[in-house]
């Protein structure tokens, strides 16, 4: 990924891409490992790539924290909670590199940063995947299915 990542709008994911990262994720969040292996076999080594993709636009909008003269404002709380989620992560003998590693990361990181007393993660990945298909379905309207 592009050093500058947080100043240039990422690319929208292909519909498709998003439908197979988001069911690899909600089967992991689910400890589903049979539809996950499915997900992972019929996908590919491509899901490396698509999960990274998904981690970029759940993380770097939550941690690009604006500077505001150098006062801590909300967002620099941020660091501290990453850092957590990082040792928890190390803690656990995760593979940050592996899908397996990244589904869970993301999971973590939804489940610690982007739900409040770590409340319905699944809600929150539907959420996710809702904004990522919508953004895809502009983007690509050749996708588009008729009703």
């Amino acid at each position: 990924m592009p050093e500058n990542t947080v100043t240039v709008p990422l690319a929208p994911m292909e519909p498709e891409d998003v439908a197979d990262a988001f069911a690899y994720i909600r089967a992991i969040h689910a400890a589903d490992i049979d539809t996950a292996c499915a997900i992972a076999d019929d996908t590919g080594p491509e899901l490396h790539r698509l999960l990274l993709d998904v981690a970029a636009r759940v993380f770097i909008p939550v941690t690009a924290a604006d500077d505001h003269d150098g006062e801590p404002c909300e967002h620099s709380f941020l660091a501290a909670a990453l850092g957590r989620l990082l040792l928890e992560l190390l803690c656990h003998s995760v593979c940050l590199a592996g899908a397996r590693g990244m589904a869970d990361t993301i999971v973590r990181f939804t489940e610690n940063i982007l739900t409040e007393d770590h409340g319905d993660v699944a809600d929150v990945l539907r959420q996710l995947e809702a904004a990522g298909m919508k953004q895809a379905m502009e983007a690509h309207p050749a996708h588009r299915t008729t009703a």
